[in-house]
């Protein structure tokens, strides 16, 4: 089992899907990383030598990944909440940020409906 930017890849799956355990790395970014390192994408996980593992480790230190790039993600949310533009409202009060209709949908921002006094089941 490799160890890359403090997230246990998994060993049985292919580099190129294991990359993207790590938060900032998506396929396309798997791919560059791999074309940039010269190993082989159908690579298993459990099959990478200890050069392959420490030249990948030493790629993917030049993306800003996990702790680094979430508390990127937060700081930003944080400065729009604290500037109070629409964007920072919405995320305030836990609606969708996007423009997107909230009338019938938006459940995953707006949480599980009330329950309706005497329905029956």
């Amino acid at each position: 089992m490799a160890r890359i930017a403090g997230v246990n890849l998994p060993a049985k799956k292919r580099i190129e899907v294991a990359l993207t355990y790590i938060y900032g790395i998506g396929p396309s970014r798997a791919k560059e990383i791999l074309a940039r390192t010269g190993i082989d994408p159908d690579t298993r996980v459990m099959d990478l030598t200890e050069q392959e593992v420490s030249a990948l480790r030493r790629e993917v230190e030049s993306y800003t990944v996990e702790g680094d790039l979430r508390r990127q993600v937060r700081n930003h949310i944080q400065r729009l909440i604290d500037i109070g533009c629409y964007r920072g409202i919405r995320h305030k009060i836990g609606l969708p940020v996007r423009g997107q209709k909230t009338r019938s949908n938006a459940r995953t921002w707006k949480g599980p409906r009330p329950a309706k006094a005497g329905k029956r089941k």
